[in-house]
């Protein structure tokens, strides 16, 4: 009987464990995302939101929860580990930090819940062997994106001025705007055919992703300044869309002008009569694959830096870099970007190879030689030609 009593209660339990975990199965798998900025931003933040919408909608069974403003502006004294915390309690199997500046706090958080995985977008711990298992990180090989504006900036410009609106000054924004000015030299110089002393590129920081009144210089004064000094084309190195505004203004007061803003697909909305195009990032994809893997137990460490796809590089489903063309990009110079981003695409135009010198006129690349991935992630300055601090 006692035998019989035991089996009964073994079975039991069984069917009710095997409930719970059919249970647990039908919940939806919680990602969280950080954003820096607030999720309309129409720039960087706003290309990580949708693309959280994008894996929600393209992956059954996965549900977003966003926490915008991660900045000590908008949320001072407010820490990373206290906002993955709250995630992790409401479930959050995942999360994803989506700025550089926040690599110290998310590896903190992971360190704290080595049950959930990490994704820092941009970070660099898995190169570095700082990250704890359970955090992978993610990047675009946006270089790409901004060789593509440097191109058609130069393309277009009528003073040989452009003014390059930077963030913060970091290896990520060095090798950016360095990609930009590449990408503006070749156009000038190789396809038309200019005198290399005829192009001026100014790099301004205002010392953030995007403006903070107090903290910051505001983005909007350095765009009318730019303009207001001869500069006719403005690349955007930051998060939001002051560049285009500016050069609405200025158009209207009869100036000749154009920019080029950053991050987001839909940057040039309402500016079609300024913008000659804007590289974005298109996050849908890196995440379908990451939240994935963590969902179905194939999670591993990665550092992941993706390159456009070159087949199609505004392919939604399959590009995380891309770049669209402005209603304001000149025929001539649309059709000269058509055979730069093939050049490009083929490896016949490769941007980063020597003689390429740094600022302080050190070698940066020999003769010839061909920069590996370190060394165009691990910038150290500006390259010589372009004006701006290459330090804090």
């Amino acid at each position: 009987m006692k035998k019989y009593f035991v089996l009964v209660v073994s079975v039991c339990l069984v069917l009710f464990f095997s409930t719970l975990n059919v249970a647990r199965a039908d919940e939806p798998f919680i990602f969280g995302l950080l954003l820096v900025g607030p999720y309309n931003d129409h720039g960087y933040s706003q290309a990580h939101f949708e693309g959280g919408q994008y894996a929600e909608k393209n992956i059954p069974g996965a549900k977003m929860i966003y926490i915008d403003k991660v900045n000590p502006a908008d949320r001072p004294g407010v820490t990373i580990p206290q906002l993955v915390d709250d995630m992790v309690e409401k479930g959050a199997r995942l999360i994803i930090a989506n700025s550089d500046d926040m690599k110290d706090g998310i590896r903190e958080a992971a360190l704290l819940h080595d049950d959930i995985h990490f994704l820092h977008v941009s970070g660099d711990d898995v190169l570095t062997g700082k990250a704890p298992e359970n955090l992978s990180n993610l990047f675009g090989r946006m270089e790409y994106g901004k060789m593509m504006a440097g191109f058609v900036a130069a393309m277009t410009t009528e003073t040989g001025k452009i003014g390059y609106l930077g963030p913060l000054i970091n290896e990520e924004t060095r090798r950016l705007a360095s990609s930009c000015y590449l990408g503006a030299r070749y156009a000038w110089e190789k396809v038309r055919k200019k005198d290399p002393k005829g192009l001026k590129f100014q790099v301004m920081w205002i010392g953030f992703w995007f403006n903070i009144p107090g903290v910051t210089a505001d983005p909007t004064q350095v765009a009318q300044n730019f303009y207001d000094t001869g500069y006719d084309v403005i690349v955007s190195g930051i998060d939001t869309t002051e560049a285009v505004v500016v050069a609405r203004q200025k158009k209207a007061e009869g100036k000749k002008v154009w920019a080029i803003p950053y991050d987001y697909i839909g940057a040039c909305e309402g500016a079609s009569d300024v913008c000659l195009g804007v590289p974005y990032f298109n996050w849908g994809p890196g995440y379908v694959s990451l939240i994935t893997s963590s969902m179905t137990g194939n999670w591993k460490q990665q550092w992941i830096w993706l390159e456009p796809d070159w087949n199609d590089i505004n392919d939604p489903d399959s590009s995380t870099v891309g770049f669209i063309r402005g209603g304001a990009l000149p025929a001539e110079a649309d059709k000269a970007l058509t055979a730069f981003i093939k050049g490009l695409a083929t490896g016949k135009i490769n941007l980063f190879t020597g003689p390429l010198t740094y600022q302080d006129g050190s070698t940066y690349l020999k003769d010839g030689e061909v920069a590996t991935d370190q060394q165009i992630w691990y910038k150290k300055q500006l390259l010589q030609g372009m004006d701006g601090q290459s330090a804090k």
